[in-house]
């Protein structure tokens, strides 16, 4: 009879072996057998059967099959990886796939696997590296900063045209988007709201497209501070935008914002409410009436990528290229598809009789937030003689008949 010590021995080392052949069983299925089917289960599958169905395919992939394939040629060479012994490579067309259905929706990666089957490590690298390819070729055309002061009149006249507010170069505004912050970071991304972020800051044109584009700023820096942490303020101050400086109504020409920013010569922003009188409410409702356009921007921005409402859990450099990819994919789509991309009632709507305005898409607080009001600044005397000149100018020969109604002053016209 064994000794009961070997039996013991015997039955540890049978149980040990056991568990050799479980490890060695679970090594061999280095990926799982679902996902080496990808012909037969991903979304590419569903996406050609869409092809039949526009409207299904654009609220899928946020554009038409045409602007799809154009920028598909365009982001191939930069995405193509090529075939090994031991793998067939992940194509142009899955990637890309997979990256608007991320922007669109913000789901996780571990979600997204089961629509792309493509494995939540490989997603963590594709879908980034895709971001930077989208906004690499599309940025130079369709997010080009105006550098000639033809390129700024335009802007300005466009602004006049529609909004009527002479003069202007753009509306500026900044949100917060929401993040989760690297280990070790403390209160650094730490916001007035009350949760993690980086700054997105943007300049709309009156076509509600995007001119400029700031992100990273951290959410602790919440008001209008975060303007003097781009490289669009640092030349603003130095002069060196090329700017158009007055014009023939004798009115220099500005940028226009909230009350989270200071005022400039060449930044407008509205009055305090606690000094208004007539006239400055007449200036304030004007700039409200040209400032609302990027506000729109960001509504739907929010609306159609959903991943900017939603916490962004990547690497700080991959939530960069996540969120610039959407900006640049904003402009793209309004100039390429924008009956798709914004239909009725996407964009703020004004009453030709009434003159009143419509909202289009507007992204609540707890979508995207807003910049702090900022603290009381002591402008300059010549910013605040510049807002002077615009207020004469509303309330004189720059005045439309609607405004003391639309700005609560009384019922009739003038």
């Amino acid at each position: 009879m064994p000794s009961k010590r070997k039996v013991e021995l015997a039955v540890l080392a049978l149980c040990l072996n056991k568990l050799n052949v479980k490890k060695k069983n679970r090594r061999a299925e280095w990926v799982k057998k679902w996902l080496l089917d990808r012909d037969k289960h991903t979304h590419i599958n569903l996406l050609s059967e869409l092809r039949t169905y526009p409207s299904d395919f654009h609220n899928y992939m946020r554009m038409d099959d045409e602007t799809y394939h154009t920028l598909l040629a365009m982001v191939t060479p930069l995405i193509e990886k090529q075939d090994t012994k031991m793998r067939r490579s992940i194509n142009p067309h899955e990637r890309l796939t997979a990256t608007p259905r991320y922007l669109a929706t913000g789901r996780t990666y571990e979600d997204l696997k089961f629509t792309t089957c493509i494995s939540p490590q490989a997603l963590s690298k594709i879908i980034p590296e895709t971001c930077r390819a989208i906004y690499q070729v599309l940025a130079p055309q369709y997010l080009k900063f105006p550098g000639t002061e033809a390129e700024w009149k335009e802007i300005a006249k466009n602004f006049e045209e529609r909004w009527q507010f002479p003069n202007c170069l753009g509306a500026v505004d900044g949100k917060h988007v929401a993040i989760s912050p690297p280990p070790n970071s403390g209160s650094y991304f730490y916001n007035y709201k009350g949760f993690h972020s980086l700054v997105l800051m943007a300049i709309a044109n009156a076509n509600y497209e995007l001119i400029y584009v700031h992100f990273g700023t951290n959410g602790r820096v919440s008001d209008g501070g975060v303007l003097g942490c781009t490289e669009f303020y640092s030349k603003l101050k130095q002069g060196t935008l090329n700017l158009p400086q007055i014009s023939d109504n004798g009115l220099p020409y500005a940028f226009i914002s909230d009350e989270a920013f200071a005022l400039r010569e060449d930044f407008l922003k509205p009055f305090n409410v606690r000094v208004l009188n007539d006239h400055r409410r007449i200036f304030n409702y004007r700039l409200s009436r040209a400032r609302r356009v990027v506000e729109n921007v960001f509504g739907i921005l929010v609306s159609r990528f959903a991943v900017l409402k939603s916490r962004i859990c990547l690497q700080l450099d991959n939530i960069d290229a996540v969120v610039m990819a959407c900006c640049v994919l904003h402009n793209f789509l309004r100039t390429n598809v924008s009956h798709q991309y914004t239909p009725p009632g996407s964009l703020d709507m004004e009453d030709p009789d009434t003159h009143e305005i419509q909202n289009g898409i507007r992204a609540g607080e707890s979508d995207i937030a807003p910049l702090a009001s900022g603290q009381t600044r002591n402008s300059s005397e010549g910013a605040k003689r510049v807002r002077d000149l615009f207020v004469d100018y509303f309330n004189n020969e720059g005045s439309v008949a609607w405004q003391n109604r639309l700005a609560g002053l009384s019922d009739s016209e003038h």
